[in-house]
């Protein structure tokens, strides 16, 4: 398994210390392959440098930009393009692997910037990517450089085969399954609860709908009980709750890997209710490795990632009242929702490490065909008129 020893450089475009899906795929990806004894570099834009691992170099602090739906935090522009060049000049790579080359960011500097074996991972998947059209006249050339393209989703897929016309093989997000099998079933999370992990201040991942389902939910599950975990703050959520049913909410915070492990263990059911803009979810893959019985929108990737409900269930995005009734049908049938667990947690093994790492090193393989190393490119004028007029 990945026998032959290399030296790649990964770039990943949006904040490293941002919590998000791309950032915790590149992270794992890197750590895997560097335990594998691979030399690894990653470079992202970092806002405190403080607390970096050391495969992680600057490229400088990033800017918000909306971006899908939600707030990205790239880099982009002349001062950033001179610190892609340095890195990939003292890296002397085998290979390049660049995560969402699409948009503006040092991923799409480096594609730019190098020759040689390039892989490209595409994680958007949305139906119009505005941000494409805008730069499209220097995007495609770009994109055309890759040795090989990976979507991490059919979702992803088909946005890329839609905007730019040009395919991809699909190989999932990975996840380190086993670590989520080894969670421990907590008391203070059992019982009736429901499970929710995200950045719930951010209108696409659907904690609304949940809130809004409540009041179904509780008629019939007077015990019910809502976790919510991840970054944000909660008061204007609260004051957006019936007083009523406030009792039933609790707010965690940010938790560990560890304690996610124990949260997905432990509650009756995880509900991921997003409504859109997702390419992938990593957090389903996390909560059937974890053993929860899994209740998601039918958004496109997540019905693909469960499987039209084959391993979790199901309901029509955005109708809070279609997730009640899922939502009470489980929580009243244990037999059903327990064997809907155990098929869903068989099924997560696809997403481990030791599966989805010696996917994408095939594709490393295949890309580096020819035995070329990566290189500079020269700078073209109308690039560099580009970047001046990006004025970053």
């Amino acid at each position: 398994m990945l026998t032959a020893k290399l030296k790649i450089g990964i770039v990943c475009p949006y904040g490293w210390d941002t919590p998000g899906g791309v950032q915790n795929h590149v992270r794992d990806l890197a750590e895997y392959l560097i335990a594998n004894g691979h030399s690894v570099s990653v470079l992202a834009p970092v806002t405190d440098e403080s607390k970096l691992p050391p495969y992680v170099v600057s490229a400088g602090k990033p800017i918000a930009i909306p971006y899908n739906g939600a707030v990205a935090r790239v880099l982009f522009g002349p001062i950033a393009f001179a610190r892609v060049r340095q890195w990939i000049s003292a890296g002397e790579f085998d290979i390049l692997h660049l995560h969402e080359p699409a948009i503006p960011s040092i991923s799409l500097l480096a594609c730019w910037a190098a020759e040689g074996p390039m892989v490209g991972t595409f994680h958007a998947a949305a139906k119009h990517q505005k941000v494409i059209y805008a730069i499209g006249p220097i995007l495609e050339p770009a994109i055309e450089k890759l040795s090989a393209r990976i979507a991490v989703s059919e979702a992803a897929r088909l946005t890329l085969t839609s905007h730019l016309d040009t395919d991809a093989v699909v190989i999932p997000n990975g996840i380190y399954a086993k670590r989520y099998a080894n969670g421990r079933r907590q008391e203070k999370w059992s019982g009736n609860t429901i499970g929710f992990i995200g950045r719930f201040e951010e209108p696409r991942k659907g904690l609304q709908v949940l809130l809004d389902a409540l009041p179904i939910i509780a008629r019939f599950a007077p015990d019910v009980k809502v976790f919510v975990a991840g970054p944000g703050d909660h008061k204007d959520v609260v004051k957006s709750i019936d007083s009523q049913l406030r009792h039933r909410f609790e707010f965690l915070g940010r938790i560990s890997e560890e304690e996610k492990a124990d949260f997905m263990s432990s509650v009756a059911l995880y509900v991921a209710p997003n409504t859109g803009g997702e390419s992938f979810g990593i957090i389903l893959a996390e909560a059937l490795a974890g053993g929860a019985c899994v209740v998601a929108s039918d958004i496109p990737a997540f019905d693909s990632l469960l499987a039209g409900g084959q391993f979790g269930a199901l309901f029509k995005s955005e109708d809070s009242t279609d997730l009640a009734k899922v939502v009470i049908d489980l929580l009243r049938d244990n037999s059903k929702r327990e064997e809907l667990a155990k098929i869903g947690k068989e099924h997560a093994q696809i997403f481990d490490w030791d599966v989805v790492a010696e996917q994408i090193f095939s594709i490393y393989e295949m890309a580096m065909v020819g035995g070329q190393k990566i290189s500079l490119t020269s700078e073209t004028r109308s690039w560099n008129r580009f970047l001046s007029r990006d004025g970053r």
